[in-house]
């Protein structure tokens, strides 16, 4: 009886695809990387945290600029941080940091998941274009693009 109910996923397979072409172009005009974890519950008080724990766990501080931007979200939790490296970090400062959660919170109220993400990462994009533009003899992809869903 309980198998009946199934809860309805956070995005359809064509937002989730959106998503990930969202990172494909930001990423096409930077040598910056964006990754992008959803898991359900924030195993820390400070989501900030936490993403920084992931952001280290995924090996996003390797890249060659320190250039990484990592946007974490907790589901259940109401939780989220985008958490960037201190090569971006030093360009754009904590300021656009809490713009970009605050542009996430305003579509996440209106149960806007998958636009607020693709936004936010288009924002990010255009941050890390302006401060770490593509080269095409030097850049390489060097994380993967897809959506990373934790427990």
């Amino acid at each position: 009886m309980f198998g009946l109910f199934k809860k309805r996923p956070l995005f359809s397979e064509e937002e989730q695809q959106q998503i990930v072409e969202a990172v494909r172009h930001a990423e096409q005009r930077t040598s910056g990387e964006v990754r992008i974890f959803i898991e359900s519950c924030c195993r820390y008080v400070d989501a900030l945290d936490r993403a920084g724990e992931i952001f280290f766990n995924l090996k996003m501080d390797q890249t060659k600029d320190r250039n990484a931007v990592l946007l974490y979200i907790a589901v259940k939790d109401r939780q989220l941080a985008v958490f960037g490296d201190e090569g971006i970090h030093r360009k754009v400062g904590t300021a656009y940091w809490n713009n970009e959660v605050g542009l996430l919170l305003r579509n996440f109220n209106k149960e806007d998941y998958a636009d607020g993400i693709r936004t936010c990462v288009k924002d990010i994009g255009e941050a890390l274009h302006q401060h770490f533009p593509y080269d095409k003899d030097t850049d390489k992809n060097e994380l993967p693009d897809n959506i990373v869903f934790g427990k």
